[in-house]
């Protein structure tokens, strides 16, 4: 179990923080994305940060710090529900799978945590 926990928590907050840096930049698919959902351009670097932050408190999960992770997980779980859902009301479907990807990856690190720590 535990491996798996590191795995999962791995390859999230990776690609979790691989996808917050264009948020920076802005790159031109997220501007076009947080058009179509309704989220305003001025709300990118926070959600960047959100993101960022969430992923560096999944790693504090791996370094000794769970509740820190545990927070982050479920800050994360929450933030692409919101996203999921932005998509959803929005009738934006084509690219739904992207959030979603994310929030299932969120949540399994949240379940994992769960699994080996608590």
């Amino acid at each position: 179990m535990h491996t798996a926990y590191l795995v999962i928590t791995l390859i999230t907050a990776i690609s979790i923080a691989g996808v917050a840096l264009p948020d920076f930049i802005p790159a031109g698919f997220v501007l076009a994305n947080s058009s179509e959902v309704g989220v305003p351009r001025s709300w990118l670097p926070a959600l960047g940060t959100a993101k960022l932050a969430g992923a560096v408190g999944l790693l504090t999960g791996l370094v000794g710090l769970p509740g820190l992770a545990l927070a982050a997980a479920t800050g994360l779980v929450l933030f692409f529900v919101g996203a999921v859902v932005a998509h959803l009301r929005a009738r934006v479907l084509y690219n739904i799978a992207f959030p979603g990807a994310y929030l299932c990856l969120s949540a399994a690190s949240l379940a994992l945590l769960v699994a080996t720590r608590y």
